[in-house]
């Protein structure tokens, strides 16, 4: 059996952050294609969408909040259940840590083996890893469908709209800015990682982030998105990559293809249309193996794990 090499192994350059203001006290904290964290500033507090991976990480989240406001961080908001989101929430001493039904079931299900799996893939966002205290992340607050967060007199609404990224993605919409933040069931310029993805049902959960018509997004990756015509730019991005990845998937397993046979296919019409994006090379083989299973008719993703992570290697380079 090969040893792994992803592309994310060899991937340790900083990047540059920014903190983009998007709206009213709405803030975008994004890092040129690594994972991003929405800042939400009501009366009476903060809420953070999107922890990061390590506690040490989220000081400078923590930082640059206070570069804006004294106010503290009531709320720690997960998008979905990932471990680079989720286990710097620590971190914030939030009086809520809050997440879908869904994510809390994911994380039941895979969440020690989603961080193991990541941290071994991609050791540059786990820096100060040894910050990350014993156990899982565990939200406080869940919900089915949606619930609304009080800042004082700013209300915040949670929504998980469908599935797309993974089963459990919640966006946070800030009606009196028409405001969204999406997590990663919206990426510009940064390919989608979609090893857990639910492939099918993500455009019908991208018209329904684009029925709130939001001035300004703050996506999963890449740079906050402001006006009309760069939230419509993001959201068709993020369509095409995910329908162009599941239709070359689809077409070969429809012609008896074999993984190693259908990455290639694939390979063939994404990369010239999303090679330079952000994480590409990272996320590709784990893009295909989940795009075969669900053409295979595999509706629910499989749990990663390192020995998952090496057969799927194996069985790209045999």
């Amino acid at each position: 059996m090969s040893s792994i090499a992803f592309a994310s192994t060899g991937d340790l350059s900083d990047k540059t952050v920014s903190l983009t203001e998007i709206g009213p006290d709405l803030y975008a904290y994004t890092a040129e294609g690594d994972p991003n964290t929405g800042i939400i500033i009501g009366d009476d507090g903060c809420m953070v969408i999107d922890a990061q991976a390590t506690p040490a990480m989220a000081e400078d989240v923590i930082a640059r909040v206070r570069s804006v406001t004294d106010k503290p961080i009531k709320y720690v908001v997960l998008s979905h259940y990932h471990a680079v989101r989720v286990l710097g929430a620590s971190a914030y001493n939030a009086q809520g840590i809050i997440a879908s039904n869904a994510t809390y079931d994911l994380i039941v299900e895979r969440g020690e083996q989603d961080k193991a799996s990541e941290i071994g893939r991609f050791p540059r966002l786990f820096r100060g890893e040894n910050s990350i205290p014993e156990g899982l992340t565990w939200p406080t607050l869940t919900f089915e469908s949606g619930m609304s967060v009080f800042l004082g007199k700013r209300e915040v609404k949670l929504f998980h709209l469908g599935a797309g990224h993974t089963a459990g993605d919640i966006v946070a919409w800030v009606p009196d800015a028409e405001v969204m933040f999406t997590g990663d069931l919206v990426e510009y310029h940064s390919a989608c990682y979609c090893g857990d993805a639910h492939l099918r049902e993500w455009p019908q959960t991208l018209d329904a982030i684009l029925d709130f018509q939001p001035k300004a997004i703050a996506p999963g990756r890449g740079d906050a998105l402001q006006g009309e015509r760069q939230v419509r730019e993001a959201v068709a991005m993020t369509r095409d990559f995910v329908g162009t990845l599941y239709g070359a998937a689809e077409l070969s397993v429809a012609r008896g293809r074999s993984l190693k046979e259908t990455f290639a296919a694939t390979r063939d019409v994404m990369d010239p249309k999303f090679g330079s994006f952000a994480i590409y090379e990272h996320c590709l083989p784990f893009n295909v193996s989940r795009a075969f299973d669900e053409a295979s008719g595999i509706d629910h993703p499989v749990t990663w794990t390192a020995d998952r992570d090496r057969e799927m290697w194996a069985a790209l380079q045999d």
